[in-house]
């Protein structure tokens, strides 16, 4: 089962990586169709939950594995909420509380993580 888990895990954040460096690509082999307009940012957030995901089912302790999966998710989707932000070009009236969500997500598994670690040690 390990193996399995393995696969699936490379496999998930392997599509996840494409669909942030290449969306229209993966969407034409995907879907046989180019993605355009607003499709390529929805393309890259999923890209995101994809690359998180991976890390969430890569094998070792479950509740370590679930949280490295949420920050990866949290910290990718500050960084790319914002980088939209600044860019211009999708910002609807929700982008800057969608990004300070996700900061103060992010912001509180690190705590989290720093507590526990001291907690152990």
């Amino acid at each position: 089962m390990k193996e399995v888990l393995i696969f699936a895990a490379i496999a998930e954040t392997a599509t996840g990586v494409a669909l942030l460096l290449v969306p229209s690509w993966v969407g034409q082999l995907l879907f046989g169709a180019e993605l355009t307009g607003i499709a390529i940012p929805v393309a890259r957030v999923l890209g995101i939950a994809l690359v998180a995901l991976g890390v969430a089912c890569y094998p070792g302790e479950a509740a370590s594995r679930g949280f490295y999966g949420m920050q990866t998710y949290g910290l990718l989707a500050t960084v790319y909420f914002v980088y939209l932000g600044l860019a211009g070009e999708w910002v609807g009236s929700l982008l800057w509380p969608a990004a300070a969500i996700h900061a103060a997500m992010t912001f509180l598994l690190a705590i989290a993580w720093i507590k526990a670690r001291q907690s152990k040690g």
